[in-house]
């Protein structure tokens, strides 16, 4: 492989990665689920379901926001009952964001929106060559170069 090949994929990505990229498609996944849940809080939601329960710091750190963005996201949520704080088991004087049953739910809407959307975007690809861009792509996430040294993917 070429540098060439390097550089067709950065491109790919940054496209991928912009911000107003992101912005329209968090819209279209949280369209009617609450005036809580929109493009600016999808991405504490979506975090806490990769995550678990975790503080505003750690989390801010895993969705790219700072720990005052998140605390203010999470309050929203957690005025529409999606999100809740609990106490740090492992630290009395923190607080761990965690997702309600309804939060949860919420969730699973907004997954199974993006994989319909996912999906019809490849509808036009032969099954197999969909099958391997996923194969291939979860290869790239688990092994390029995002991968931190040490991380036990």
């Amino acid at each position: 492989m070429n540098n060439e090949t390097g550089h067709e994929i950065a491109d790919a990505l940054g496209d991928l990665l912009k911000r107003t990229l992101r912005a329209g498609l968090y819209r279209a996944l949280t369209e009617d689920l609450g005036e809580a849940v929109d493009e600016v809080t999808y991405p504490v939601l979506s975090g806490l379901a990769r995550t678990g329960p975790r503080s505003a710091a750690d989390l801010a750190a895993d969705v790219g926001l700072d720990r005052s963005g998140v605390s203010r996201r999470a309050s929203r949520l957690e005025a529409a009952g999606l999100v809740r704080r609990e106490q740090d088991p492992t630290d009395r004087r923190a607080a761990l964001l965690t997702l309600t049953p309804r939060g949860a739910r919420t969730v699973e809407i907004m997954r199974q929106r993006l994989a319909s959307r996912i999906e019809a975007s490849l509808d036009s690809w032969p099954p197999e060559e969909a099958r391997s861009f996923a194969a291939h792509l979860r290869r790239f996430v688990d092994e390029g170069p995002f991968v931190e040294p040490g991380d036990p993917r």
